[in-house]
C-alpha cells in the first residue's frame, strides 16, 4: 500500500474530497494507490453516519456479494441483505483498513476559488487544493412540498430522512406520500400499528420476487444493466436517464399486492391542503394524525462558488468532470454516468475513472492513466475489480 501523505508541506493538498461516504471512500481507495495527498471531508462525527441515521429496518436491496468496495469484500452471507447499521460499520472498518484520510466533523460549508487553488470552509477551519470532488451523495436536501406548512400542528410530519420507526408516530392515521422504494417499505412497515393510506402511483415493479433466489439469478443481470447498459454512453441510457432522475426507480422489494395484502388504503396524488388537512387531486379531504415525506431529495451546491451547473441545478459534467471549472469533479450522484452511480453497486467504477482523470497537483494533464506512484509502478489494486462478484 502506497503512503498517503496528508498534508502537503506547503499546506495546498493535491485533493479534496468533500463527502465520506461509499463514493468519496472509494475514491480515496484509488487515490490512495496513485500515492496522493489528500483529504476526505466529512460532516458526521462516525464514517458511515449517513448510513446509521436512516431508518431502523432499512435493508439494501443488493446481495451482499455487490456491495464491497474496491479492495476490501462486504462481510457475511453472499445472498444476503444487509442493513443500514451494518453497511455504516463496513465503511468506518473500510476506512480504517485502508488508512484514508478522512476529517470528521467537517460539514464544508463554502467551496471557493482563490489564486488558482481550491478553498474548502468548514466551520472556522479551512483547507486548499489543487483539485476537488464534490462527493456528497445522492441524500442531500429533503424535498417537501411548499404547501406541507400549511397542515395543522396536530399533524406530526416526517421526511423519511427523519423517520426511524413507528415508536416517533402519534396515535391515529398515517398518510405516507409518494410510492417510491422508501415510501412502499415504510407503509408496509406502519401499517402493523397504524391505519395507513398511501398516496401517489408507482412507476414500475421489478416483476420478480426479491430475494435469495433473485441474488442468485435475476440481481446480476439487474446489476449488468444499471452499470453497463443504462449509461450515458449508450442511447437506451440517454433515453432513459430523464426518467429515472424524475420518476424515481421501480418497486423492488415491496409491491403494491404486499401494501394491499397488509390492509395499506392506497389514495390518489396529494394536491393540496384545506383546512388544515391534506387533499388528494380528485378532492377527498384525508383526516390523519400523521404524514411521512417519502418525496425523495434534491441536489444543494449552494456552498459550491464555483458555476458549474445547468438551470435545473445539476452539474454540467462528463462522467463527474466539471466541463467550465478546472479541477472540480463529481462523484457519487444519480446517474451521474449509469443508473447504478449513486450505489454500493456501481460507485467503484465512476470512482476508478475519476481518479485517472484528476490532475496531479503541478500538472495540466489527467493522472496517469495506468494509476502508477512515481516510485513503484502500477500496484495490483489500482484498477477496478471483480470482488467476489462485486462491480
Amino acid at each position: 500500500m502506497n503512503t498517503v501523505q496528508n498534508h502537503a508541506s506547503d499546506g495546498v493538498l493535491d485533493t479534496i474530497i468533500v463527502g465520506g461516504g461509499q463514493a468519496g471512500l472509494a475514491l480515496g481507495y484509488f487515490l490512495s494507490r496513485q500515492g496522493r495527498d489528500f483529504a476526505i471531508l466529512d460532516a458526521g462525527q462516525r464514517v458511515g453516519d449517513a448510513w446509521r441515521q436512516r431508518w431502523d429496518s432499512l435493508r439494501l436491496f443488493t446481495p451482499v456479494k455487490f456491495d464491497g468496495l474496491p479492495g476490501l469484500p462486504f462481510p457475511g452471507d453472499r445472498l444476503g441483505f444487509p442493513g443500514k447499521d451494518e453497511v455504516a460499520d463496513y465503511l468506518e472498518n473500510y476506512a480504517q483498513h485502508f488508512g484514508l484520510p478522512v476529517r470528521l466533523g467537517a460539514k464544508v460549508e463554502r467551496l471557493r476559488h482563490d489564486d488558482g487553488h481550491y478553498v474548502a470552509e468548514a466551520g472556522g477551519r479551512s483547507w486548499k487544493a489543487a483539485n476537488v470532488v464534490v462527493a456528497t451523495g445522492a441524500c442531500v436536501a429533503p424535498k417537501i412540498p411548499d404547501f406541507a406548512a400549511q397542515l395543522d400542528d396536530s399533524v406530526l410530519q416526517l421526511h423519511s430522512s427523519a423517520y426511524r420507526n413507528p415508536g416517533q408516530l402519534r396515535p391515529g392515521p398515517v398518510l405516507v406520500v409518494g410510492v417510491g422504494n422508501s415510501g412502499a417499505e415504510i407503509a408496509l412497515e406502519v401499517s402493523r400499528s397504524h391505519p395507513t393510506l398511501l398516496a401517489g402511483k408507482p412507476t414500475a415493479e421489478l416483476p420478480v420476487k426479491h430475494g435469495r433466489a433473485a441474488a442468485r439469478f435475476i440481481l446480476p443481470l439487474v446489476r449488468f444493466a444499471g452499470t453497463h447498459v443504462l449509461t450515458l454512453g449508450t442511447p437506451i441510457g440517454r433515453k432513459a436517464a430523464p426518467g429515472f432522475l424524475s420518476h424515481g426507480t421501480p418497486l423492488i422489494r415491496t409491491k403494491i399486492k404486499d401494501l394491499t395484502d397488509a390492509g395499506v388504503e392506497r389514495v390518489g396524488r396529494v394536491a393540496g391542503v384545506s383546512d388544515g388537512k391534506a387533499v388528494t387531486e380528485d378532492g377527498r379531504i384525508l383526516e390523519v394524525a400523521n404524514v411521512i415525506w417519502c418525496t425523495g431529495y434534491t441536489d444543494d451546491f449552494a456552498w459550491v462558488e464555483p458555476r458549474a451547473f445547468d438551470g435545473a441545478g445539476r452539474p454540467r459534467q462528463h462522467r463527474g468532470v466539471a466541463r467550465d471549472a478546472a479541477g472540480l469533479f463529481f462523484l457519487g450522484q444519480e446517474f451521474l454516468y449509469a443508473a447504478a452511480s449513486a450505489t454500493l453497486p456501481g460507485v467503484a467504477r465512476d470512482a476508478a475513472y475519476l481518479a485517472r482523470q484528476i490532475p496531479r497537483r503541478g500538472t495540466d494533464g489527467p493522472a496517469d492513466r495506468a494509476g502508477r506512484s512515481p516510485q513503484k509502478g502500477r500496484p495490483r489494486e489500482s484498477r477496478p475489480q471483480q470482488v467476489r462478484g462485486r462491480a
